[in-house]
Order: structure tokens, then C-alpha cells, then sequence
């Protein structure tokens, strides 16, 4: 089970997003879904680039100083 896995990864994780993806579109809408994609594209793209730039830690070192 291991090797059919590590062997099909890619297609797996896509099928399963695929998934995911088509549940939304049929229970609550095409715009809504498009809605939540772009949310959380930006959530990661801002996630990713305060983390690049070091804004993160020095966020969490002053709270832990509180």
C-alpha cells in the first residue's frame, strides 16, 4: 500500500482537491467557491510572505515577552 501511494502521490492529492472542489461547487455555488479559493490563495500568499520576510517570529517573540 506504501508503494501504490508514494508512487500515485501527485494524482491522489489532486483527485482528493478535485473532490473537495466539486462538493463546494454543487452545495453552495460557483462565485461562493470562487470566493473561498481567492481567500485562501491570498491567506497563504500573506502567510508565505510575512514568514519570508521574518515578520512572523518577531511577532511572536514580542507576545511571549508580554
Amino acid at each position: 500500500m506504501k508503494e501504490f501511494v508514494s508512487q500515485y502521490k501527485l494524482p491522489l492529492i489532486f483527485g482528493g482537491l478535485g473532490l473537495i472542489l466539486a462538493i463546494l461547487f454543487v452545495s453552495i455555488g460557483f462565485f461562493k467557491t470562487l470566493l473561498i479559493i481567492l481567500l485562501t490563495a491570498l491567506g497563504a500568499f500573506l502567510g508565505h510572505y510575512l514568514e519570508k520576510n521574518g515578520v512572523i517570529p518577531v511577532i511572536f517573540k514580542q507576545q511571549n515577552k508580554s
